[in-house]
């Protein structure tokens, strides 16, 4: 006969799942030492027993967990730090601590450090960044967040993601359409795009807006520059400088987060080309630090300290029957980074080349 629920030990999880006291421990911890298939079965013995249910309702049922976990892409990109700002100002005001995760755009890390929020019995987890094209590649991911959801624990995401949870949905299709159309307005037809990785949903959607731009002046993104780079300020000075080498003849460039654009501007001023005068820059996102460049970024402003308090709101509520969405706007900034060609320059392209 099966034990009560509530007298259920780390011990009766090992002896279903066959494996030692040490094993079901780690694999429930997501620690080290246990292979991937080890783990999987004890969490879902685990979940089919209700060990991880009732010690999580425990946890808040006595008023414990005062946690919530975030995890960020890039802790030193500005755009994650005005999420954070908002997640933890929400926090604040509910008398919560946060507890801030670094994956890198890794999908091995991520599930890393869901694993730790989970062991570590945090209230809510908020995912903020993209999320993958391929769904595969959140898969264990989504598997450990349904069960901390169905022990209690709650979860929210800040972009597209196939996890199956609330989400606060930036406008990155219809930004990436707005930041093109106003760079073709200037009358820039040779126009280059430094991006990240294309494996991510958020650079996917903002080249989708890209495209539609440039398809209503009977262009397309195979008929234009498209350097794919780390979607950092290192990877934008990487890809600004291939772009200069191989492409010349480009006078503006729309970065699809404004850290690249730093990066763009970085590499332009170390080649003695002024901007907007010889090139155009465009960026996404109007981090705080935009405004103070030099010159100062036209970009599509994102309301991300918004969205982030939306995101923690949205995990700290009870569940619903469907995943809620919340999507948000955007507005185009135009700054001294953008202008029309300086007369001379052409307006064409001769050809076309797409850089992967």
């Amino acid at each position: 006969m099966a034990q009560q629920r509530g007298r259920l030990r780390l011990v009766d999880v090992a002896e279903r799942a066959g494996v030692s006291i040490a094993a079901a421990s780690r694999a429930l911890s997501g620690s080290a030492g246990v292979s991937d298939e080890i783990a999987q079965r004890v969490r879902e013995v685990a979940a089919q027993m209700g060990y991880v249910a009732n010690v999580h309702a425990r946890t808040l049922a006595g008023g414990a967990s005062t946690t919530v976990g975030l995890l960020v892409h890039e802790i030193g990109d500005p755009y994650f730090t005005e999420i954070a700002s908002g997640v933890l100002r929400v926090g604040a005001q509910q008398g919560l601590t946060v507890q801030i995760c670094h994956t890198g755009r890794d999908p091995d890390s991520e599930l890393v450090q869901v694993r730790t929020l989970i062991a570590n019995r945090v209230r809510a987890i908020v995912i903020a960044g993209s999320g993958f094209v391929d769904a595969r590649m959140q898969s264990a991911v989504k598997r450990d967040l349904q069960a901390f959801q169905e022990s209690g624990g709650r979860v929210a995401v800040i972009g597209r993601h196939h996890l199956g949870t609330d989400a606060v949905l930036p406008d990155n299709a219809a930004g990436g359409r707005s930041i093109t159309e106003h760079v073709l307005s200037l009358g820039h037809r040779r126009i280059a795009f430094v991006v990240g990785p294309r494996a991510l949903t958020t650079v996917a959607d903002r080249l989708t807006g890209a495209g539609q731009a440039l398809s209503a002046v009977g262009l397309s993104l195979a008929d234009v520059p498209v350097v794919e780079a780390a979607f950092t300020r290192d990877g934008g000075t990487l890809a600004m400088r291939r772009i200069l080498d191989e492409h010349p003849e480009v006078t503006a460039v729309i970065a699809l987060n404004d850290d690249m654009a730093i990066g763009v501007l970085s590499a332009l001023r170390a080649r003695g080309i002024a901007v907007p005068a010889e090139m155009s820059v465009a960026g996404f996102d109007d981090v705080a630090v935009a405004e103070h460049l030099s010159p100062a970024l036209t970009t599509v402003r994102l309301p991300m300290t918004e969205m982030g308090e939306q995101a923690l709101l949205l995990a700290l509520k009870s569940p619903s029957a469907r995943p809620r969405r919340r999507a948000t706007t955007h507005e185009l900034i135009v700054r001294e980074s953008t202008a029309a060609p300086r007369s001379g320059q052409p307006s064409t392209y001769v050809h076309s080349a797409l850089i992967k």
